[in-house]
């Protein structure tokens, strides 16, 4: 991925005295290299008994909102998917509503792959299992098909850039 997923932990106790004091730190680092940077950020406090702190910024997380008391290990956990699937793994996990399980099944399972529209899929898919017969290929309207077939429920897409249309199946 062209940009590190990383995340801007924050020292509470100086924040609560109108201070900034954290340290970024590449979220898809190892938990334990984590949480050390943590440690070294808090032992370097301006404040006195630094002990708290809080994910109060984020990059690269492919339009996945991080909560701001997500817990290292979560934003770790996601931080490694979003970087194994960087072209959609932010919006997946949007559209499972921030559930991983689902995401990542979605991601292993049910990927279809990027075509340019919902209609090259549908033709692709109906030219793959179907033998069509020469004389009706041109009537066939692919764009209503894929329309269909997400209209039923029977795939969901995720649209990442121009022609650029993610397909997943949706069981």
């Amino acid at each position: 991925m062209n940009t590190e997923i990383r995340i801007y932990v924050a020292d509470l106790a100086a924040y609560n005295n109108g201070k900034l004091h954290g340290v970024w730190i590449n979220a898809c680092n190892e938990l334990e290299d984590i949480q050390e940077q943590i440690n070294q950020m808090l032992a370097s406090s301006p404040e006195e008994f630094a002990e708290e702190y809080a994910i109060h910024d984020h990059e690269g997380f492919g339009g996945y909102a991080l909560g701001e008391y997500e817990s290292i290990e979560a934003a770790h956990e996601i931080a490694c998917f979003i970087d194994e699937y960087p072209d959609f793994g932010g919006e997946l996990l949007n559209n499972f509503g921030g559930d991983l399980d689902e995401a990542r099944k979605a991601a292993e399972e049910n990927y279809c792959g990027c075509y340019k529209s919902l209609a090259d899929y549908a033709e692709e898919l109906t030219e793959e299992t179907t033998q069509i017969p020469e004389n009706l290929s041109y009537y066939i309207d692919y764009e209503r098909m894929g329309r269909d077939m997400e209209l039923n429920g029977d795939v969901f897409t995720i649209e990442t850039g121009y022609e650029e249309v993610h397909i997943f199946w949706n069981h």
